[in-house]
């Protein structure tokens, strides 16, 4: 996309991983449109293109690099091949994630807390760290982790997906205190947003989903791209400099008096 009045994002480079649906998706499309060179990373290849194909039909600029965030080697040869590719990397969007089925705390196994770590702890911290020589070199670099208002209540039989949010809303605060002096802000977004997870627990549980919805100020789920991308691109710009080590809740309202998020269990 070439450069023009109000795009904000004119020739930095993103990557965001999990790229190939829902909010991953929506973010891609929104860097895109404010005029970012996106990586459009996921493990699913069709779905990466079918990204790719959106934002190029909309005149934007992206390329598929698939990633395995099970892998960590996978996510340092995403950063690497980016900045060999294009010679740097300013926005890194953590938004991939490992999941697993809900159950009880009593009965879920250790199995699961190590994989829900791996995807949403060691793979964003993985990545973060290879990214940080380039961002210091420019002065300049962009972080967003996303976690989950299931981590901020304590939402049942998801523990251990709370459990490694949390760790990464900490690893978020962490990142900005150390490297505020080097220009790159590291934030968290907790979204609430009707994606294809979010479509897969309204089947499972209708009543639980409803009455979210009822709970939720606004009465509805946000759209990935305008609701939490158009966001994400103002805190990657060069608007947001100011702004880090902040947990900013896209979610209706849902986190001012919490919801009753209780899915469906065997």
């Amino acid at each position: 996309m070439s450069a023009s009045a109000g795009v904000i994002l004119d020739g930095k480079v993103a990557v965001v991983t999990g790229a190939g649906q829902g909010i991953g998706r929506g973010v891609a499309l929104q860097l895109a449109q404010q005029g970012a060179r996106v990586v459009v990373s996921d493990i699913n290849a069709e779905t990466a293109a079918e990204t790719v194909s959106m934002v190029l039909q909309r005149g934007g600029e992206a390329v598929a690099i698939g990633c395995d965030i099970a892998d960590s080697a996978s996510l340092e040869s995403l950063i690497d091949i980016v900045a060999a590719r294009f010679g740097t990397l300013h926005i890194l969007i953590n938004n991939a994630y490992l999941g697993n089925m809900p159950g009880p705390l009593e009965t879920k196994p250790v199995q699961d807390f190590a994989r829900s770590l791996q995807g949403s702890f060691y793979a964003p911290l993985v990545a973060m760290q290879r990214a940080f020589p380039h961002m210091k070199a420019q002065g300049f670099g962009r972080i967003v982790n996303m976690c989950s208002l299931n981590g901020v209540n304590a939402h049942m039989y998801s523990a251990d997906y709370n459990v490694s949010k949390e760790a990464l809303r900490c690893l978020t605060r962490s990142a900005a205190r150390e490297w505020a002096a080097h220009g790159i802000t590291v934030n968290a977004i907790c979204p609430g947003a009707r994606t294809p997870a979010y479509e897969r627990f309204a089947a499972a549980s209708p009543d639980n989903a409803a009455l979210l919805l009822r709970q939720n100020p606004m009465g509805r789920m946000g759209e990935p791209e305008q609701d939490i991308g158009s966001v994400i691109a103002f805190m990657c710009s060069e608007g947001g400099a100011y702004m880090t080590g902040n947990t900013v809740f896209l979610d209706g309202g849902s986190h001012i008096n919490g919801v009753s998020w209780q899915p469906a269990v065997r």
